[in-house]
């Protein structure tokens, strides 16, 4: 049944009667206090948002929030509703976390997935403050709407997907934030688990070619995820000024809900925190207040685990738990998909879920279901409310250890925190949801060998779900059973220094020792070319003196190329055997570059080509990855081997040929070939690809090759700040990579994005002072009913 939707209309007069109260100067509420809210902007269109309780807050973070973004909420409140085929294509792709999907896969998957008397209940065990400031976000929200029906930008004014917002909408858009690197990831995979046809059934599972299931988990963003950051907490031993100082550096995607805001919330007395949300987040995520500053990255942590169940000869819908069958639950769901005559049709579809979780098939990983197998997910985060607890005890914090006790929650999904304190202490640690499942049960629980080879392959755990002893393990010191509790997550407290390039908390201080961390949480692997740049150049900084804001911001905007500086020399020495026109043509442009990755760069695009497939060679480096050295190795490039050397070769050949194809010259500048995806603005973009190891990360959502529009970027350096402290409070620095406003009719909808393209950093307004000298128009005061 299609439930009513409040026209717009209505909210508009409904909005007319707030507007005369507030006017009249006489705020409605019921906690005794002012329920009105004050919204003032400064330079780049920087809202700095003050109310005396949480709920009116989050309602002006809504309202400002829509002011520059409200297509954006409306599209995203489509996906929550699980009607975007209905009015966008059932065929047509959009996105669902991390991933593009095709609609129609996004309507059923919410359907499947979206339990909103569940979700309810687990919002009823969050903070009083957290469910007011969900209400507050909501009303603020419709209030805009309600406001500016009329007016709304051009790409959502008058359609008919433009609706208010309700609370079980709100707790979806979090959820799916929250599962983003779990159940989401693999929506295809949920949907696509039926049980098996007579004849599939009886066929031989396909052997498992592990570099496939690899590639089908980057494909999904669960190897090697495409969310990065990068992040330095600088101490008082190494500091300039004997405080804290950080360099926070989040790559996320520069379009749709995972898209950085910045803001500036205030409750006086209670809380004063600046920094950046995502999406319809109506808190600082990353960002700083008058004692800490702090950062995220993604980590290495396993956000679920698959179980391998061994089903019941002739029964392929019941499994074995300690020999006892157990039936699986079959559950309908339904979505309206537009029929080949374009009008709206119910689709349904059984979803099939166990003990463990619902059902999954990954065919590449060779996780399929038949006759004798089938495989379930368990995801960590599903009905995590505890993030905004987590956000609100970030932002009160006083000092590095008091950051490290706001994790007792276990609210952070799927990130690492790197703070900095004004005391001049600093802080890694991973206390993010991590399945409780250490070496031991690792070992006791392992399933068939082709499902306990993809851990080490393609990252993903299997146990073996004939077992009920191969439970995660509840531990009485967790605050949510089965998840792994801080006082057993890796942290590090000192006065130098620790960093976080998105591989493992084994690589935060050259000196630091972990004990007695679950496998889950991460191991000795380092993956990533930025973590090896991170540990190579920050002592070389450190060695030219102590550390100040400007001497972090310039060594993140050097844009040295590691990989360069790792394969180059070898393949320059090897130019004169050159095979090709093609490859010494690119041997010659890469002899003139100076492997650095800024917008005059010349040279560093065919670097990026190449690099792009001879990454992919196997055994292409000289020297192999040794743990004992990992930002040593590996290195260099094994060209006295004929075989690499000729792959290497056809590498450099088809770059150069794929370069000139899309109509671009070999010593063409970075910034005429590396520009914006989200706005035709000739914008010219410093920086670098993930696998070539910039720390100023720029890429595609959607991996794609040079083509003939260049090297089209939406991904990457999004926010990036550096913070310390002196006598007065925090001095920060920063730039929003993009800006605050998707609108194209807004002032601020790539503002920001030519300020980054010219290195221009700018402080940010925090002290109350600094924010009047700032601001720019009249603030806006608002009611909440």
């Amino acid at each position: 049944m299609t439930r009513a939707r409040t026209p717009l209309t209505a909210l508009a007069a409904a909005s007319a009667a707030l507007a005369l109260a507030g006017c009249a100067g006489t705020p409605v509420g019921t906690s005794g206090k002012s329920s009105s809210v004050t919204i003032e902007r400064t330079t780049f269109g920087i809202p700095h948002i003050s109310a005396q309780d949480p709920e009116t807050l989050a309602y002006g973070v809504a309202y400002a929030y829509a002011q520059d973004n409200v297509c954006m909420t409306a599209d995203q409140l489509v996906t929550a509703r699980g009607q975007r085929s209905s009015h966008f294509g059932a065929k047509t792709i959009g996105l669902l976390g991390r991933r593009y999907i095709p609609n129609e896969q996004i309507d059923l998957f919410m359907a499947a997935h979206m339990d909103d008397a569940l979700l309810a209940r687990s919002w009823a065990r969050a903070s009083a403050q957290v469910q007011s400031m969900a209400r507050g976000y909501v009303a603020g929200y419709n209030r805009y709407l309600a406001d500016n029906a009329a007016t709304l930008p051009d790409a959502c004014r008058g359609k008919p997907w433009v609706q208010p917002m309700t609370l079980a909408e709100y707790r979806r858009m979090a959820e799916v934030v929250a599962v983003q690197a779990g159940i989401a990831a693999l929506a295809d995979g949920m949907l696509g688990a039926q049980p098996p046809a007579a004849k599939a059934a009886q066929a031989p599972a396909p052997d498992v070619n592990l570099a496939d299931a690899a590639q089908a988990m980057r494909d999904v963003g669960l190897l090697d995820s495409p969310l990065g950051s990068n992040a330095w907490a600088f101490g008082k031993d190494v500091t300039a000024n004997g405080s804290g100082m950080l360099l926070g550096n989040p790559h996320f995607p520069w379009s749709g809900p995972n898209r950085f805001y910045e803001m500036h919330l205030t409750i006086p007395g209670q809380m004063d925190v600046m920094g950046v949300g995502i999406g319809t987040y109506p808190m600082v995520s990353i960002g700083f207040n008058k004692d800490v500053a702090w950062s995220h990255t993604v980590s290495t942590g396993k956000r679920f685990t698959l179980y391998e169940l061994a089903l019941v000869p002739g029964d392929a819908t019941s499994y074995l738990v300690d020999g006892k069958p157990e039936k699986m639950t079959a559950r309908k769901v339904s979505a309206q998909i537009p029929g080949a005559d374009g009008q709206p049709q119910t689709r349904e579809h059984t979803v099939w879920s166990t003990r463990w979780g619902p059902l999954v098939v990954v065919p590449r990983a060779g996780l399929g279901w038949t006759d004798k197998t089938a495989y379930a997910l368990r995801d960590a985060n599903t009905g995590n409310t505890r993030m905004m607890d987590a956000a609100l005890a970030f932002a009160r914090a006083t000092s590095v250890g008091e950051m490290h006790k706001a994790h007792a929650s276990l609210g952070l999904p799927w990130v690492n925190t790197l703070a900095a304190d004004r005391h001049g202490r600093v802080l890694y640690t991973d206390t993010s949801v991590v399945p409780d499942v250490d070496a031991a049960q690792l070992e006791r629980c392992a399933p068939s060998k082709p499902a306990a080879a993809l851990r080490g392959a393609a990252g993903l755990v299997v146990l073996n779900g004939a077992r009920a002893d191969c439970a995660w393990r509840e531990d009485s010191a967790s605050p949510v059973p089965g998840l792994i509790p801080m006082g057993r997550m890796p942290v590090a407290l000192r006065n130098d220094w620790v960093q976080n390039s998105n591989d493992s908390f084994v690589y935060t201080h050259p000196t630091q020792k972990f004990e007695g961390i679950s496998p889950l949480v991460g191991d000795a692997s380092l993956t990533r070319p930025r973590t090896r740049a991170s540990l190579a150049e920050i002592p070389e900084m450190l060695g030219r003196g102590k550390v100040t804001l400007q001497a972090m911001q310039d060594q993140l905007f050097q844009n040295r190329n590691f990989m360069a500086q790792v394969v180059v020399p070898d393949l320059l020495a090897a130019c004169d055997k050159a095979p090709t026109a093609e490859s010494r043509d690119g041997c010659a442009a890469l002899k003139g570059w100076d492997r650095r990755n800024n917008v005059d760069a010349r040279g560093a695009h065919v670097f990026r080509e190449f690099w792009r497939t001879a990454r992919n060679i196997p055994g292409v480096h000289r020297v192999p990855f040794d743990s004992a050295q990992p930002v040593a190795t590996p290195a260099g490039l094994k060209m006295d081997d004929a075989a690499t050397a000729a792959k290497v070769w056809e590498a450099l050949d088809g770059a150069v040929k794929a370069i000139r194809t899309s109509g671009y010259t070999l010593d063409a500048t970075l910034g005429s070939v590396q520009r914006p995806a989200i706005t035709e603005e000739p914008i010219a973009l410093h920086g670098g690809e993930e696998f070539e190891g910039v720390l100023n990360n720029l890429g595609r959502q959607e991996p794609a090759p040079i083509n003939k529009a260049g090297l089209r970027i939406d991904y990457g350096t999004s926010y990036v700040q550096t913070v310390t402290f002196d006598a007065k409070g925090p001095v920060a620095q920063a730039i929003l990579a993009y800006g605050q406003s998707t609108n194209p009719a807004s002032p601020h909808v790539n503002d920001q994005m030519r300020e980054f393209s010219a290195k221009r950093w700018h402080t940010l307004p925090f002290h109350r002072d600094d924010v009047v000298k700032a601001r720019v128009g009249e603030p806006l005061r608002l009611v909440r009913p």
